[in-house]
């Protein structure tokens, strides 16, 4: 069992912390927050060690879960890197690209392991379907939340879109060749609402939607490619394909049919591929443990969250 320490115990910290306190990969040694009350009050109700200083849990572990705001990820990923901890850090990476590519460098330098939490590719609807994603040609994204004052010190961009970025180019085989956007900020000082177009060099095409003053949750992506349209709902973890394939010469009276002008005619048919209930965080995380125990590469990678920020920071120079 490989002992892990947790930075930050706010919302999401907190999640972390019993999940790895469950898990048989780690041996969770205890946790820091900078808030001192609150941390107190962790300590207090779950039982968690509270540690006084970063530099002592990083001491006391193996794996170091950063689950701080963003614009401290990087203080945080260099204090545990320069003690040869194993690094978990949640989306985003960091606040900057410079800052991302740094950690990554410097994690290769001294033969650790770096994961970035990027969860829904542990999504279960999206493992479900992902193989089924062979060069999408065309793809939309919704991702809209109520409002929660939580998510606002970034824009929407770096606090909801990334997730919808991440999935994208791990299933686009291809380099982003352009990328334009427009965002409107409504209550925050960043935007709330924003819209990205990404142009890959395949000629894939992406529409991305988030927002985060809407009425009600949303996180739906569509992908189309030839002779197949694939859904994926990761808020209701359900995915439909929808397939084409040529005709038969004597369909039966319950068959599909499309004819073209041209006279081509193709059948639609449904696949509901099975989706197996898992705990996405609790999954990223033990995934990690494997990497860390077998020393192999990650699912999501340093590289992979270095490069959902890079295009991130594309679209967001895009409002300026």
């Amino acid at each position: 069992m490989l002992k892990a320490g947790v930075l930050g115990a706010g919302h999401l910290g907190k999640i972390h912390l019993r999940l790895l306190n469950q898990s048989d990969k780690y041996e969770l040694v205890g946790f820091y927050d900078a808030d001192k009350t609150n941390a107190k009050n962790v300590e207090a109700e779950f039982g968690y060690k509270y540690y006084s200083s970063i530099d002592a849990l990083i001491e006391a572990v193996d794996m170091v879960d950063i689950v701080t705001p963003t614009l401290s990820h990087y203080d945080c990923a260099l204090k545990a890197i320069a003690k040869g901890k194993h690094v978990f850090i949640e989306k985003p990476i960091t606040n900057s690209v410079e800052e991302a590519e740094e950690i990554r460098k410097l994690l290769a330098k001294h033969n650790l392991r770096g994961q970035v939490g990027h969860v829904e590719r542990f999504n279960p609807a999206f493992i479900a379907i992902k193989d089924q994603i062979v060069n999408p040609m065309f793809i939309e994204t919704h991702r809209l939340a109520e409002f929660n004052p939580r998510g606002t010190d970034v824009p929407v961009v770096l606090d909801l879109m990334i997730h919808d970025i991440d999935i994208i180019l791990s299933v686009v085989k291809s380099k982003v060749k352009h990328v334009s956007a427009s965002g409107v900020s409504v209550i925050s000082e960043t935007p709330d609402i924003a819209n990205a177009r990404i142009e890959f060099e395949n000629g894939c095409v992406a529409n991305l939607t988030a927002s985060r003053i809407s009425l009600k949750n949303m996180r739906k992506s569509r992908f189309f490619q030839k002779d197949a349209y694939i859904s994926v709902d990761f808020l209701e973890k359900k995915c439909e394909v929808v397939k084409m394939k040529d005709a038969p010469e004597n369909p039966g009276d319950f068959d599909m049919i499309l004819q073209n002008a041209e006279g081509i005619k193709k059948q639609i048919y449904f696949d509901n591929p099975q989706i197996s209930n898992n705990n996405a965080i609790l999954d990223e995380l033990e995934t990690f443990a494997h990497a860390i125990n077998t020393n192999t590469k990650p699912i999501v990678t340093l590289e992979d969250g270095t490069e959902a920020l890079r295009v991130a920071h594309q679209i967001i120079n895009c409002f300026n």
